[in-house]
């Protein structure tokens, strides 16, 4: 089904969702733009997966709304998850059921499917048509799942975690797969993961949740050219009575060891550097950040600063 003109691929406004006295999902609004990769990232617990499953309408919202192609899931599951593929965070196909009998099985139950490309897949995936699902290995059975969610080619595919557990050279072939699936067909993937390696190769975008609030969005090029690590000496150990992240400008987390003071910030200039002489650092080395170091220090800085609010 086409989705609606001006609308994004996948749009999620205002969803929050509650067990009970927890609130796992806490207001998010994100739209993400047809044909981008984008790549969910965040602590275990920060509500990654409990967003997806409610976007994928496994489970309702306690508020707000979630459109695929334009169509709200929740009043219009059939139409909305149509043009969709799902990949759970583990295998939901029967362990007793054989490869080939899964994907006969799914082949009935949605529109849109083709033998042919399942075909294709299966021999691309090296997954075994004769093969009991439960005796499948980790990797295996992702692939399978990927499988089954493209079979139907749908427009926008959606990944909880797959490669979770996976030894380095499954991430890789599975990693492999997401890229040609996105060269094959042109199509939107929200991709939520702990490689850290796997985001910063194939997504366009990322996001951070965090306590079940998406705390950052940005371009994954813009937000590894932009974030950096600056490390100075200090004249004299502790510096000046406050180092606190507020006195420089854009900083994400600030850490002192001995007389090295390292502070880790969004867009450094020369008013960072100015900023950071004042408090009494000097010799200060820009540093370039990978990924993991980026979403280490963010989630420290959201620590810390939790942390002294509750002090306070």
């Amino acid at each position: 089904m086409p989705s609606l003109e001006g609308a994004g691929a996948i749009e999620v406004r205002g969803l929050s969702k509650r067990f009970g006295r927890v609130e796992a999902v806490r207001g998010v609004d994100l739209r993400i733009e047809p044909g981008t990769t984008f790549g969910l990232l965040g602590l275990n617990g920060s509500g990654k997966s409990t967003m997806l499953r409610t976007m994928v309408g496994l489970q309702p919202p306690s508020a707000g709304e979630c459109l695929l192609n334009g169509i709200d899931v929740h009043r219009n599951r059939v139409g909305a998850l149509s043009g969709v593929g799902f990949v759970p965070d583990r295998p939901t196909a029967y362990a007793w059921m054989r490869v080939h009998e899964v994907v006969g099985f799914a082949a009935k139950l949605m529109p849109g499917w083709s033998d042919e490309r399942a075909g294709v897949l299966l021999k691309q995936c090296r997954v075994p048509l004769d093969a009991r699902v439960g005796k499948l290995s980790k990797g295996t059975a992702a692939k399978l799942s990927l499988v089954l969610a493209l079979g139907h080619d749908p427009r926008i595919l959606i990944l909880d975690e797959p490669t979770d557990g996976m030894d380095p050279i499954a991430r890789d072939d599975f990693a492999e797969q997401i890229v040609a699936s996105v060269c094959d067909s042109p199509r939107t993937v929200l991709m939520s993961t702990h490689g850290l390696g796997e985001i910063e190769r194939l997504a366009d975008e990322i996001g951070l949740m965090h306590n079940g609030a998406l705390v950052l969005r940005e371009r994954t090029d813009v937000l590894l050219a932009t974030t950096k690590r600056v490390r100075s000496v200090l004249e004299v150990p502790g510096g000046k009575a406050d180092l606190s992240a507020a006195r420089v400008p854009g900083c994400v987390w600030s850490r002192v060891d001995g007389r090295e003071w390292t502070v880790t910030v969004r867009g450094v200039d020369a008013g960072v550097l100015e900023a950071i002489r004042a408090a009494g650092g000097k010799n200060a080395q820009v540093i370039d950040m990978t990924m993991d170091d980026i979403f280490r220090d963010v989630v420290r800085g959201l620590e810390d600063g939790a942390a002294k609010e509750a002090a306070a």
